[in-house]
């Protein structure tokens, strides 16, 4: 029976799972791979030193990597890195979207959808992504994301559009000022990233009436500005990632105003993909 290697790849952390029969046989976490933004060097020493160790001496007879920044232009290089490791070996290597959507949909068309700290999403057909509509990040998109969550939100703080019970809980929630917030968005690097760290505070106050209407509004602009344009609200919508996880019921109240239903929400990808390469 075959062994597989399954890598699910981002940008701070890579989460890889060894499988035979469909049981999980070894666990590994190292950090995140990214060939956009890493060299041949960096990936080379992130496998040898924190990947190889724990595989225990065991060569799987196939890798499938998914991971943030394997454009069609950067997969080929993972690809050797990874037989340079591992030997001649059956490899490939996809971006995380296509991971997103074999992990979600498995065989079965849908659309597929990534929500953390960023966004993205696809219409699938049970084998390969037919559309996609950028995401553009969370300056000019990544709607539904935690970045864009935690802007958003932050926003009407600072502009006294919430009630003053929810702009008094977010600071001694946030232990922050006014001044700290503006010079870390403007004058720190990773913005994006900072401001994700606010949904944690949206999820502790989403009883309230006002967050409620906020967390509608932010799903519903979601769908309006990046699923709609699939045509095809007879599929069900699925997602993965954190802010999905964290806010599922939320996420089917607003998918349900806008027409659609919504199928499989997961925290992560890798059990899907792992039924998916067992099939």
């Amino acid at each position: 029976m075959k062994k597989i290697l399954i890598a699910d790849a981002g940008a701070t952390k890579t989460d890889w799972a060894l499988a035979q029969g469909g049981e999980i046989q070894i666990q590994v976490k190292t950090q995140g791979i990214s060939p956009f933004h890493q060299d041949a060097a960096t990936i080379t020493a992130i496998l040898k030193e924190e990947l190889h160790p724990h595989l225990g001496g065991v060569t799987p007879d196939a890798v499938y990597f998914y991971g943030a920044g394997c454009t069609a232009d950067k997969c080929g290089l993972v690809a050797d890195l990874l037989r340079d490791l591992l030997g001649d070996i059956e490899v490939e290597v996809h971006s995380d979207l296509l991971g997103a959507a074999r992990a979600l949909c498995g065989h079965e068309a849908g659309i597929a959808c990534i929500l953390g700290t960023g966004a993205n999403s696809c219409y699938y057909d049970g084998h390969d992504i037919l559309q996609n509509t950028p995401p553009l990040g969370y300056i000019l998109g990544d709607e539904g994301s935690g970045a864009v969550m935690g802007k958003t939100f932050v926003a009407d703080v600072l502009k006294g559009l919430m009630p003053d019970e929810v702009v008094k809980d977010f600071f001694a929630l946030a232990g922050t000022t006014y001044a700290e917030i503006i010079n870390r968005v403007y004058r720190q690097p990773l913005a994006n990233r900072y401001l994700a760290q606010y949904s944690r505070i949206v999820f502790q106050l989403r009883d309230r009436a006002a967050v409620h209407d906020f967390l509608i509004r932010h799903f519903r602009l979601f769908i309006r500005r990046n699923i709609v344009q699939y045509a095809h609200p007879e599929l069900s919508l699925h997602f993965v990632g954190g802010i999905a996880g964290a806010f599922g019921e939320e996420l089917r109240e607003a998918a349900g105003l806008e027409g659609y239903r919504v199928g499989r929400i997961e925290q992560v990808p890798l059990p899907g993909l792992l039924l998916y390469h067992q099939a």
